[in-house]
């Protein structure tokens, strides 16, 4: 697969699609981005096809094509990117704006997460294996972003900033395999201890 590069302004130009959500905003000035947040999504859930997540972040989610999408009438909400299980990656946010991903959340004593991470999502589930080429894949991009934001350092589940609330990327997320192919890119991204 072709590997990933960004243009000045933070957008995809080789290795993924791009997708612009307009559920995103300028991040704060002088924001240090030093976190990266794990997510996970299908829609509906355990359904990895379709176009219902790209639809869900670009705002036109049509949530009368299923039951289970009744609560997300309304619903404003995006990522940086998303990774397909086939590998395939979408780019919804520049790497310099502010997706809104993370809902209340707080990462080591700073609150709204949003502010000063990149949200990565992966199709899947809380309990069903994750693709090895959607985990490769996720750290290629991630050591692409990184050469362009060298203040990332901090790699999270969205449970770990929202615990309570969120639960995802779940128990099958395997973080070592995740670790291991960043070390291997040379991506020295840390998961604190939880």
């Amino acid at each position: 697969m072709v590997g990933f590069e960004f243009d000045a302004q933070g957008w995809l130009i080789r290795g993924g699609r791009r997708a612009p959500s307009p559920h995103a905003d300028d991040r704060p000035n002088n924001a240090l981005v030093d976190l990266v947040v794990i997510h996970n999504i299908s829609l509906p859930s355990g359904c990895f096809e379709g176009s219902a997540v790209e639809d869900l972040f670009l705002g036109r989610l049509d949530c009368t094509s299923d039951p289970t999408f009744a609560d997300l009438k309304g619903l404003r909400v995006s990522a940086h990117f998303f990774v397909r299980r086939s590998g395939e990656v979408l780019q919804f946010v520049g790497l310099y704006g502010r997706a809104w991903h993370a809902g209340m959340s707080e990462f080591q004593g700073r609150a709204a997460c949003n502010d000063f991470s990149l949200g990565i999502e992966l199709e899947g589930t809380d309990d069903l294996p994750y693709a090895a080429i959607q985990l490769s894949r996720t750290a290629d991009l991630l050591a692409a972003a990184r050469d362009c934001i060298s203040s990332l350092r901090w790699i999270v589940g969205h449970s770990d900033i929202a615990p309570g609330r969120k639960t995802d990327p779940g128990p099958s997320f395997p973080w070592p395999i995740m670790l291991e192919n960043l070390k291997e890119r040379g991506c020295l991204l840390t998961r604190p201890s939880t």
